[in-house]
């Protein structure tokens, strides 16, 4: 295969890339060796676009935050993801953290962030009548947002395939050899040879590079656990409320998410292991106290899952986003922790202007669409639309998930489409069957159906995620015709 550009990673910020390329005449590919798109930790975070106001002054992460937060509004808009700009506070308990949120409302004016204000106890509460009556103050930005992270990834790829882009799935990179002003990849089953590469492979960023170019950063993991309480559990906060950040990160935080639900944490752990996502004990017991001491009343036997995600940190705390000076065309875009997802599209047009300088300028792809076919929740439909649905196709009149209402229409639609679903977890992602309370307890065999059928394969071959994660090996009941065979069967019973 021979292509212009090829992006290796398709989290937020590999198919945001892919996706802006697309507005040129250009071959590009994405290179994932996951089972899907935004599988790595652009389905495990926070879900905030954060305002700006704690990224060191000067810094990449402070440049590329304030202007990704506000590009994210038109962007969400074009691809119809959801989004919504409630705000956010950081919580102060003392006079010493005062102080912090003084610092902290100064270097964000220095950042270019609008609207900051440090609220007293009272005006607080006014806006959030849940939190301690501990709390003391508050840093009010209201640029702040909550969005879908995967939701905004899922939607760059479908826009990005739609328009040229090739996605590439169950393709890890193994070698790139670099000849003639040209790049050979091997991943997975594939060889690649492209003009120019651009590395946005997360935790394995320095691996990716170090294929190529000389070390010089690696990737430190940092694991973050988090709790998700199902919708019933009330409306605790209307904003996103940060405690005073600390050298470990931002600290533990409460917020409601844009589909109804509350999310509280993360943990800031240093595993060494790129692959340890597991959830533990003393991490919810650290969730707990930290959460409790904004918000005193959580019912915790309202968690529908916990979930934990891993962060691409480096010793230096900043992003990197840059040509390789060794290997022209090489550009790496790493390091991308939080805010990565806020700054997403900054980080896009940055490292899109660095390949510009590097290879001259590219004809503009005058077919581009950048508005993506929504995918809408049947249960946001008025009556008239519904019933018009189902007349269509009466697939919609059949509900699967009874947790979120989602129709057997919806779960085909997700299916079908440019870089659609090909897995239990990739339908949940897309159209939120299984994301209830139950978590799939009842929709996940009738989903692995629908699934089989509409891919054609046997549905011992529908994993939940990865491509190993396999749910069935087999029937239940096996007839035998042997007898000897039923004999044994029926004296290992």
């Amino acid at each position: 295969m021979k292509v212009d550009v090829a992006v290796i990673g398709a989290g937020v910020i590999g198919t945001y890339i892919a996706r802006e390329l697309a507005r040129y005449n250009l071959n590009i590919v994405i290179i994932e060796k996951e089972n899907d798109v935004a599988n790595g930790t652009t389905k495990a975070n926070s879900a905030i676009i954060h305002a700006g106001y704690d990224a060191k002054t000067g810094s990449l992460k402070a440049k590329t935050n304030v202007l990704g937060n506000r590009l994210q509004e038109e962007l969400c808009r074009e691809l119809e993801v959801p989004f919504e700009r409630i705000g956010s506070f950081v919580v102060a308990f003392n006079d010493e953290e005062v102080e912090i949120l003084k610092k902290l409302e100064e270097q964000g004016n220095n950042n270019g962030v609008p609207g900051l204000k440090i609220l007293n106890q009272a005006e607080l509460r006014e806006m959030e009548p849940n939190l301690s009556e501990e709390v003391v103050a508050a840093l009010y930005a209201p640029t702040a947002g909550i969005i879908g992270p995967f939701e905004l990834a899922i939607a760059l790829a479908e826009n990005a395939a739609d328009n040229g882009v090739e996605i590439l799935l169950n393709s890890k990179v193994t070698s790139i050899d670099k000849s003639n002003n040209k790049y050979i990849i091997k991943a997975g089953s594939h060889k690649i040879e492209t003009k120019y590469v651009i590395n946005c492979a997360g935790l394995y960023a320095d691996e990716i590079n170090n294929m190529v170019n000389r070390p010089y950063f690696e990737i430190v993991p940092n694991r973050g656990q988090y709790h998700l309480f199902d919708k019933t559990a009330g409306d605790f906060v209307n904003k996103v409320v940060f405690q005073c950040p600390t050298k470990a990160g931002k600290g533990v935080l409460v917020l409601p998410t844009v589909h109804g639900n509350v999310l509280i944490g993360p943990t800031a752990e240093n595993t060494g292991n790129k692959e340890a996502n597991e959830t533990t004990t003393e991490g919810f017991t650290f969730l707990r106290e930290k959460a409790e001491k904004v918000v005193k009343s959580f019912p915790y036997y309202k968690v529908i899952t916990s979930f934990s995600g891993l962060r691409a940190k480096t010793p230096t705390g900043d992003f990197i986003i840059e040509e390789v000076q060794e290997s022209r065309g090489f550009i790496n875009v790493a390091a991308i922790d939080s805010p990565g997802l806020s700054a997403a599209p900054a980080i896009g047009n940055y490292a899109i202007d660095i390949l510009k300088t590097s290879a001259g300028a590219f004809e503009e792809n005058k077919s581009f669409n950048p508005k993506r076919k929504a995918f809408k929740p049947f249960t946001e439909l008025s009556m008239e639309e519904k019933q018009q649905l189902i007349d269509q196709d009466p697939r919609y009149g059949r509900v699967i998930c009874r947790c979120e209402q989602i129709t057997e229409g919806e779960i085909v639609d997700v299916i079908k489409r440019k870089a659609g679903a090909l897995t239990l977890d990739a339908v949940k992602r897309r159209a939120r069957a299984g994301m209830g309370r139950c978590q799939g307890g009842f929709c996940g065999p009738r989903v692995m159906e629908i699934i089989a059928r509409e891919l054609n394969i046997d549905i011992t071959d529908v994993v939940k995620d990865g491509i190993d994660s396999y749910i069935l090996t087999g029937a239940t009941k096996t007839i035998y015709d042997d007898t000897e065979n039923l004999a044994a069967a029926t004296k290992e019973d």
